[in-house]
């Protein structure tokens, strides 16, 4: 037999080495889902099923494998052979196997543009064999679309409760001597007449008043006979009438001539005299038996005589209360036209203290310029400290000016004096901007029925948590440019693209970009080519943003792609 050289066994002996070191561990797919990896909530999930061949692995052999991506590596698994002790997911020499990695691992910016590689290690027994594992990229990394966001989150401004028109009532009234009901010529000199007069002649020249109707009661004071009083309380009535038609042929104010006059006779005032009696200067016990007989008394002449009985009582009761009860309210009703919106725009920055609290808060929404609102809203907080609606408004000015710390202030003012939902949806609007997610949507929903507004914040809080279902339900059916983004990520692209279309954002530069997006994602090259282009117009600082954004990673080869972006 031949002899062979120690050298030429020895290569033999290092060729069968790597040929059965080759064969521990070979051939192995990796599918990743979703590649390129993306974020969401934050946060990116990678997820990759690891098939291997039959004879893949060495009955012997065991690997663990560890996925980097970038420069993190992530959690490392072990795969072994099925006549390896251990822990590890146990794969078939003869018909191989497969399993499921995952793992959740917080986003951090220099994912944007990175790789997922797997890396490992390989043992036979428990010595490892160096260079068997081979590193191999699997992924690209990482699509980040719910960073599109816009965190614009809506704070609602309480109402006003402005009415231009308004119906008022002017009061005056004529007293008459026991028993009578002609008006006495010194009664037209007293002041209220004289007021009314005055009122007649101002009204006559007055557009902004509109007289209705004119109602005229008569009483009689709870003396004498019953069916004598409830015609005398009739016929004074009718008096006031005639007194009220001539004070207004007096002035020419043909409208209170000739309008509709209803005229109602009490009879015997009995509430007025218990009001009248109670706001006297009489003695306290004189009151409370002159209450007890009122009470114990229905038929009015015996309650009159029983009156009577009390003797300097009843002297009191005649000189000073009685004669109050003899007499007819004339009651002038008309509508009143307040301020035209001119007139309040003026008055509101240059006289605000002239204005009731109704008039100012509509005043404020006849300027659409931030720095007005914000003056007639203080000026409305500086006169009306206690209505929250001005403090809320202060702060939902100072909110749309960026100015979020200092609107948190006068939302809290706000929701001191009235704990309420829209309140709730500011102070969320503030914690949002803020970053304190958890906060916002504890108070989002607590503002639960406020309004749209509230939905729409919602929404925002679901994009960034990952839940897009969601999102989509609480944006609701107004079209908007966040809504899009969240049906973009809930898979409803095409439902994308029609809100799009109809929201504010058509043809904004974020819009155009989205729709770039949304084209991708439908594999429609020309079009997501055709949106980049209109977006650089409006905003070339997009063009850096979409060279490496994942989304459009399939078009990198493609030569106008490539063309648009560089």
């Amino acid at each position: 037999m031949k002899k062979q050289s120690l050298k030429g066994i020895a290569l033999i002996a290092a060729a069968s080495y790597l040929v059965s070191s080759c064969d521990l561990l070979k051939d192995l797919e990796y599918r990743v889902t979703p590649s390129p990896l993306e974020m969401h909530g934050d946060s990116v999930k990678v997820h990759v099923d690891v098939t291997f061949p039959p004879k893949g692995i060495r009955k012997k052999v065991s690997a663990e494998i560890t996925p980097m991506l970038g420069d993190m590596a992530l959690k490392t698994v072990t795969v072994q052979g099925e006549k390896v002790t251990g822990n590890g997911s146990v794969i078939n020499f003869k018909g191989g196997g497969n399993f499921s990695y995952e793992d959740l691992v917080a986003y951090k910016p220099e994912m944007e543009v990175t790789e997922l590689k797997v890396t490992g290690k390989v043992f036979k027994g428990k010595k490892e064999k160096p260079g068997i594992f081979q590193d191999k990229k699997i992924a690209d990394g990482t699509i980040i679309t719910p960073f599109l966001v816009n965190k614009d989150y809506k704070v609602i401004m309480e109402k006003d409760q402005f009415t231009r028109v308004t119906e008022q009532t002017f009061m005056a009234q004529i007293n008459y001597e026991r028993g009578k009901s002609e008006v006495r010529a010194g009664e037209l000199k007293d002041k209220d007449i004289v007021a009314l007069t005055n009122w007649l002649k101002a009204a006559q020249t007055n557009p902004k008043i509109a007289i209705k109707a004119i109602n005229i009661t008569g009483y009689a004071s709870p003396e004498g006979e019953e069916n004598k009083n409830n015609t005398l309380s009739t016929d004074r009535a009718e008096a006031a009438k005639t007194a009220t038609i001539n004070l207004a042929k007096a002035v020419k104010n043909a409208t209170a001539e000739t309008v509709s006059f209803s005229l109602n006779g009490r009879g015997e005032d009995y509430e007025g005299f218990k009001r009248e009696l109670q706001g006297s200067k009489m003695n306290e016990d004189e009151k409370n038996l002159v209450i007890r007989v009122l009470e114990m008394h229905s038929d009015p002449v015996t309650r009159e005589t029983e009156m009577r009985n009390m003797g300097k009582t009843f002297k009191y009761l005649d000189e000073n209360i009685f004669p109050k009860l003899r007499r007819a309210e004339i009651s002038i009703v008309y509508d009143l036209t307040g301020y035209t919106d001119e007139e309040l725009k003026t008055l509101s920055t240059t006289k605000p203290d002239s204005l009731k609290v109704e008039e100012l808060l509509f005043a404020a929404t006849l300027t659409n310029d931030l720095n007005t609102k914000l003056q007639i809203y203080t000026a409305a907080q500086n006169k009306y400290p206690e209505d929250a609606r001005v403090h809320n408004n202060v702060g939902g000015v100072l909110y749309m000016q960026n100015k979020a710390a200092d609107a948190k202030n006068h939302f809290e003012k706000a929701n001191a004096l009235a704990d309420n939902a829209i309140h709730k949806n500011n102070l969320g609007a503030c914690a949002g901007v803020a970053g304190d997610r958890a906060k916002a949507r504890q108070l989002f929903t607590q503002a639960k029925g406020a309004g749209n507004e509230v939905g729409y914040n919602m929404g925002i809080l679901m994009i960034m948590a990952g839940k897009y279902p969601e999102a989509v339900s609480s944006f609701g059916g107004d079209a908007s440019y966040n809504k899009a983004l969240a049906e973009i990520l809930n898979n409803s692209v095409d439902n994308a693209l029609k809100t799009l279309d109809k929201s504010a954002d058509k043809e904004t530069a974020q819009g155009f970009y989205l729709k770039a997006v949304a084209s991708a994602r439908q594999n429609n090259v020309d079009a997501t080519v055709s949106n980049l282009k209109n977006a650089f117009s409006k905003d070339a600082s997009l063009k850096a943003k979409a060279a490496k954004d994942r989304e459009f990673l399939k078009f990198a080869e493609n030569a106008t792609f490539s063309g648009a972006v560089k």
